[in-house]
């Protein structure tokens, strides 16, 4: 490479200055050029622009503002689509529906872990961001693999947890009432629902209870007539056939077998003879065997009873709550 001064490439007649008496103006400076010539061949060199191609059918998570931004390839328009997910709020089956409703073209969608195990679609989409995941739509697998998020400090995650206490607070504040009506129109219909499959079978359990109740009361008159009897005889036996001496030990003994009779009776039911606990316990077993004949189901009636009463006081406790509400608003207005 050789350098050298270049000459002065071209040089301009001034017109004369007014008032110069037809001398001529000085000349300008020189100025020197720096020349710079090429020995041998001229070589050409090409130069390389290298960048990362993300692949047309590659599916891709990022996170923007906080917030995951799956981009994938649409099957039908082999376009680029990006969505933006809220892993607190959004779930699975949402995510799904979501790239049904914007490709009419994906027929079957569905998500699996990487050992092939499908996700339920009631899953948060925080939870599978948290590993990799295979996308399968139209029977073609995608391989997603998910960025780690970094761990926040313990600081960071104590504010978080009080932001969320009180946006929660501040939510059931706003929206108590609204969601006590809608609690206690759901439990109006649902006790409207329980009283119309009860009422067959309280209409079935009536009858069966008024025949129980004649056969235990028949019973109960059949026993006071045995005894009956049975005095009746032991006095006529007494007064008028024999003694007393030769009675005597015959009432002994039939005091003594219906002691046996008594302590039998406990030894089998584990109750003390009373006649309350006797009458209802003869009560209840010909209402069961009177249900087994005309095939009412007592464990169902129980459930729907059970339900009812839960039901009930759920709904006295919400009308209870939005009473109070009630009249602390009116307090307020009239301050």
């Amino acid at each position: 490479m050789l350098l050298r001064r270049g000459p002065w490439p071209w040089r301009a007649r001034l017109p004369p200055t007014p008032g110069a008496r037809g001398r001529t103006p000085p000349r300008p400076p020189m100025p020197r050029v720096l020349c710079v010539k090429l020995c041998g061949n001229l070589q050409v060199y090409q130069s390389h622009l290298y960048s990362t191609v993300v692949p047309s059918d590659e599916i891709t998570v990022n996170y923007k503002h906080g917030l995951p931004l799956i981009t994938l390839t649409l099957p039908s328009r082999k376009e680029r689509c990006q969505f933006v997910v809220k892993p607190m709020l959004s779930t699975v089956g949402s995510f799904l529906q979501d790239l049904q409703n914007e490709d009419k073209g994906i027929r079957t969608a569905a998500i699996f872990t990487a050992d092939g195990s499908e996700f339920a679609a009631s899953t948060l989409m925080e939870i599978l961001l948290m590993n990799d995941f295979k996308l399968v739509m139209n029977k073609i697998t995608y391989d997603v693999q998910c960025p780690k998020k970094e761990k926040l400090s313990s600081e960071h995650t104590t504010e978080m947890e009080s932001m969320k206490s009180l946006i929660h607070r501040l939510f059931t504040a706003l929206h108590l009432e609204e969601f006590q009506k809608k609690r206690e129109h759901h439990l109006l219909e649902e006790i409207h629902h329980l009283k119309g499959q009860l009422q067959p079978l309280e209409q079935m359990k009536a009858r069966i209870e008024a025949r129980s109740e004649v056969k235990t009361n028949g019973l109960l008159w059949a026993g006071l007539a045995l005894l009956s009897i049975q005095g009746g005889a032991l006095a006529w036996l007494t007064w008028w056939v024999y003694s007393w001496d030769i009675m005597e030990p015959v009432t002994y003994f039939i005091t003594f077998a219906n002691s046996m009779v008594f302590f039998a009776y406990f030894i089998v039911t584990r109750q003390d003879y009373t006649y309350p606990a006797a009458r209802s316990r003869q009560f209840l077993h010909f209402f069961h065997k009177k249900s087994k004949q005309q095939h009412f189901d007592v464990v169902q009636y129980n459930k729907l009873k059970e339900d009812l009463a839960k039901a009930t006081e759920a709904l006295r406790r919400v009308r209870h709550s939005l009473y109070l509400q009630t009249q602390v608003e009116e307090f307020d207005e009239k301050k």
